[in-house]
């Protein structure tokens, strides 16, 4: 079972988002350890959740 993915977790900086592991930033398990995985909190902002749910909103092709 996958662990949830948190939505606004407290300290974001603190950990790597990059995969299920959630490691500490200092300590990296996967990859090349030399960059750690941002929260979409912290690029997008509090609201990341809400891009994208209105379908009705949306533009229809043309």
């Amino acid at each position: 079972m996958a662990k949830k993915f948190p939505i606004h977790p407290l300290n974001p900086e603190r950990i790597c988002w990059g995969c299920d592991k959630y490691c500490p930033a200092d300590s990296l398990a996967c990859g090349n350890g030399s960059e750690r995985t941002q929260h979409p909190v912290e690029l997008f902002g509090d609201d990341w959740m809400e891009w994208g749910l209105k379908p009705e909103e949306a533009e229809t092709p043309r």
